[in-house]
This record gives C-alpha cells, sequence and structure tokens, in this order.
C-alpha cells in the first residue's frame, strides 16, 4: 500500500490530534484542545512543519517538525517533537515517507542536523535507525547536508 505525504492543513489536525491519543495530551501542562490549537499555529508557521501520512486520502499518521538555532550544531537544528502511525496502518511504511518527508523539510530550510526523543520501543527505534538516525543519551539524531550545499547527506 502507498502512502503520501503532504502539508497538514488546518482541517486535518483533528484527525492528527485523535490518532496521537495520549501522546499529544500528556505533554505540557494542558489538554488535547491546546495541542491541536498549538498545531493550527504551527501550520503556518515558516520555523515548524506539521506533515499528515495519507491513504487514500485518509490520515494515516503524521509528524511535527520545528527547527531553532543552534550555536553548538553550527545552524539550525530540526527537532521531530511527535510522530503517530494510526492503527491498521504499516508502521514500518508510514514511518518511512514521514521521516523521509521531515529530513527534506528540515535539509530545505537550512538544518545542521535533526534530533528527536528516542523511541521506548525497539521495532521504532530500528525504523528511526534505518532512516540513518543513531541513538544520542535520550534522543536519536541525524546529520544532514542543507538543500543546495551540493553532498549527500550524511549520517
Amino acid at each position: 500500500m502507498e502512502y503520501t505525504v503532504r502539508a497538514a492543513r488546518i482541517t486535518d489536525i483533528d484527525r492528527f490530534v485523535a490518532l496521537s491519543g495520549e501522546r499529544i495530551g500528556a505533554r505540557g501542562s494542558g489538554t488535547a484542545l491546546d495541542a491541536a490549537d498549538l498545531l493550527r499555529q504551527l501550520v503556518f508557521l515558516p520555523h515548524a512543519s506539521v506533515l499528515v501520512a495519507e491513504r487514500r486520502r485518509e490520515i494515516v499518521g503524521g509528524a511535527v517538525l520545528a527547527i531553532r538555532p543552534s550555536v553548538r550544531a553550527g545552524g539550525y537544528v530540526g527537532t521531530i517533537d511527535l510522530l503517530v502511525v494510526g492503527p491498521g496502518a504499516d508502521a514500518d511504511a508510514v514511518t518511512e515517507t514521514l521521516l523521509e518527508e521531515a529530513l527534506r523539510s528540515a535539509a530545505n530550510k537550512g538544518c545542521a542536523s535533526v534530533e528527536a526523543p528516542r523511541p521506548d520501543e525497539p521495532a521504532e527505534q530500528a525504523r528511526w535507525e534505518h532512516q540513518g538516525f543513531s541513538e544520542l543519551g535520550p534522543l536519536m539524531g541525524r546529520t544532514l547536508a542543507p538543500a543546495g550545499a551540493g553532498g549527500r547527506r550524511t549520517r
């Protein structure tokens, strides 16, 4: 089954939050509604990318990439704050397509690297490692060559 990834629209956010379940509602001191409001704002910000994966026009996954400057990294760092895959979807394929698009977006925005919280499940962690991420303590990370740099992305 083929999945496509695109930038999220405001109308996608409620489905994204529903797929995220407790993973998004447990963050911060707010409620799931607060998370939905934040995601709606992130859709329009240039230093963030909210992505959704679709199968036959049904949203089956999503990811949130935030960009921040980092002196230590020598440029910008992308952080994948959230990556979710809905039940019944092929977790390997959806994770792969979402990570590929998040990495492309980060490179296009000039990021030197991308990081994310290390997944708890070994199978999920293996999916990230398959995309070139390595363990960095409580995080997973991957170095990028920014878009237009002429070189291949490094791991």
